[in-house]
């Protein structure tokens, strides 16, 4: 239970729902008068305790007080009227509340907060008439707690100051249909096509009947995923009734998918449980998926399409990487100017390009209607082929609208930048050793440098990876010449104009080395294996750049260097595949790979689960509109 302490004049007019608002929305109702009383009854909340202030005369919307007081994303919100702060911005809610009452006679801060001023005049007053909700909101900022302030469109949030102003207050609550506007709002302004006029139209209704029957956006992601997992068991049935099911329990999922987001904007139900399940489902459905498609396939017609479906799940990960790191990138660059951009922007302007722009890049709606059609009309084959084509072409297109963006911005990037991808390049122990000898040499390069290491490296295993009599040594010294590039590569700052190409060509190196390496071995279940083992790697990549968006930076360092960085990956499955892809009986490179997919997930969810359980975790959602 929160507390909503009411204050301000004691005859605020005619009677209102507020209270009643307050205690829907979970907040236990108090009265106090005066910054003195209301600091009196902070002290007193428990210290873990959502605290909110409003003022009797508020009249608006019940969202509107929903939408400032009781979202877990932000420590403090505030509409005119009405403030509340979580727990981390207690102490400076004291604070603030401590000057406005005259000083050393108020009551003291909230437990474990910094020391109020002593003695002496206010810094800060209440004047007549003023709104003191809005006066603390004024006072958190200047201490840099500023409150998140809400974009209400439509809704209503104003304190009324007589019977005129009441009476204007109430009419124009009453013209307002707040139910569709938070119907409205449960969806993503900027999403995909598919997603926009093919789902969400009636998911938002989905999402209200599941929040008025209690059920919260975890669970309804939990169903998506069971959904997913059983549209790959049907997949892999290998029968055209299974491909017809799993192509509509697939949809059924992406519904859900869309539900559980909706859900969260309805209710305001954010969680750190829910932001990790949100960002890692997605890609263990899809990629479930494939393999269920591949099961089926051998199972069906006898057809081996592993190589296609681990090709897929390799070109998809690079493209998140693609877009992860070019986000970090730039970030917070300053004079983030580019024609290229102004030129996307002109192009976003005009109605149908938006669109036809939305579906270039084959986003996670269209991308899943188009898996599930193939599946119910055609062949897994068909499905991948197509799949791998369509991801190709949006690939090329993005990352070539990027580098574009990236050549002619003028732009500084920050300290901030360089080390979120430092942390997406992955790199481990054999990395950080060559790259402390070679930083002298790292220093004179161009600035073109660390990209360009970056392919060279990675093109030079996969290809040779790829085009090497199978068991060569030769893989191994492709491999050796991959850590050594690697290392140079992010010897130094990575704040080059292209150096967000670093960490996509790093993904592809070790991703594609050991695609190519399972494919050319001729060993029976190699490829499956080799899926397991991109998968959990693929896992621990996805954690990162979530761990990087919920501002709390990457995985310990510990854990990078335990599982090897993406370098002495890469390595050690060269040598697996020189020592183990011999002579006439070579299962123990199976055996090999399955063994070092098993040790990586357990080592990556091991810590994953615990970091994303504890409350150091972001209670964030995916909100930038991107579709995956």
């Amino acid at each position: 239970m929160s507390t909503a302490i009411l204050t301000g004049p004691p005859d605020a007019g005619t009677p209102s729902p507020l209270a009643d608002d307050l205690r829907a929305l979970g907040f236990q109702v108090v009265e106090a008068d005066g910054p003195r009383a209301v600091a009196e009854r902070v002290a007193g909340a428990p210290p873990a305790e959502r605290v909110a202030v409003v003022d009797r005369r508020f009249r608006g919307h019940r969202h509107a007080l929903r939408l400032a007081l009781t979202d877990p994303r932000f420590d403090a919100g505030a509409v005119p009227g009405a403030l509340a702060v979580q727990a981390a911005a207690r102490p400076a809610l004291s604070r603030a509340l401590h000057e406005l009452a005259g000083g050393a006679d108020a009551a003291a801060p909230a437990a474990g907060g910094p020391a109020a001023p002593q003695g002496g005049a206010p810094t800060a007053t209440v004047a007549d008439g003023d709104v003191l909700a809005d006066v603390l909101a004024g006072e958190l900022g200047r201490q840099g707690a500023e409150p998140y302030r809400p974009e209400l469109g439509v809704l209503v949030a104003r304190v009324a100051r007589g019977p005129q102003e009441e009476a204007a207050a109430a009419e124009a609550v009453a013209g307002v249909d707040e139910e569709a506007v938070r119907l409205r709002s449960a969806v993503k302004s900027r999403d995909g096509f598919f997603t926009t006029h093919c789902i969400s139209p009636y998911s938002r209704y989905i999402a209200r009947w599941c929040a008025r029957r209690g059920l919260t956006p975890n669970q309804v992601t939990t169903a998506s995923l069971l959904v997913a997992l059983i549209a790959a068991g049907c997949a892999a049935t290998g029968t055209r009734g299974g491909y017809v099911a799993a192509g509509v329990l697939l949809l059924a999922s992406f519904v859900l998918d869309c539900t559980d987001g909706q859900l969260a904007r309805y209710s305001l139900q954010y969680s750190t449980l829910g932001a990790w399940l949100d960002a890692t489902f997605d890609r263990a459905k899809e990629y479930a998926y494939y393999a269920g498609l591949a099961l089926g396939a051998a199972r069906g017609g006898h057809d081996d399409v592993w190589a296609l479906a681990l090709g897929a799940m390799v070109l998809q990960t690079c493209r998140h990487v693609v877009d992860f790191a070019f986000n970090e990138a730039n970030h917070d660059a300053a004079a983030n100017t580019s024609p290229t951009a102004a030129l996307s922007g002109r192009l976003d302007s005009v109605g149908w390009t938006v669109w036809v722009r939305r579906m270039i890049v084959l986003p996670i709606g269209e991308r899943w209607f188009l898996i599930a059609v193939l599946t119910a009309a055609t062949t897994p084959r068909v499905t991948f082929v197509v799949l791998l084509i369509g991801c190709a072409l949006a690939a090329c297109y993005t990352t070539a609208g990027r580098v574009l963006r990236s050549l002619t911005r003028k732009a500084r990037r920050t300290d901030r930048a360089a080390q979120a991808l430092a942390d997406l390049a992955d790199s481990g122990p054999l990395a950080e050793a060559v790259a402390r000898v070679a930083a002298p040499l790292a220093r004179r390069l161009p600035a073109f440098a660390p990209p360009l290491l970056a392919a060279i490296g990675a093109g030079a295993l996969t290809a040779t990876a790829a085009l090497a009599t199978r068991g060569t040594w030769w893989v191994v010294a492709a491999a050796v010449l991959y850590v050594v590039t690697s290392a140079i590569a992010v010897a130094r700052p990575l704040k080059g104009a292209l150096d967000w190409l670093v960490p996509p060509f790093f993904r592809a190196g070790e991703y594609g080395a050991v695609l190519a390496l399972a494919a050319v071995s001729e060993v029976n279940g190699a490829l499956p294996a080799a899926f397991g083992l991109v998968a959990a790697v693929a896992y621990h990549h996805y954690d990162t750049v979530y761990r990087i968006r919920g501002g709390t930076g990457a995985p310990p360092r510990a854990l990078v260097r335990a599982a090897g960085g993406h370098e002495g990956r890469a390595l050690l499955v060269a040598v697996l595949s020189a020592v183990l892809v011999t002579g006439s009986r070579h299962d123990g490179f199976t055996a090999a790979l399955t063994v070092l997919a098993a040790v990586l997930a357990l080592l990556v969810l091991t810590e994953s689960i615990r970091f994303w359980v504890s409350s150091g975790a972001p209670a964030v959602h995916d909100e930038s509109g991107e579709p995956a």
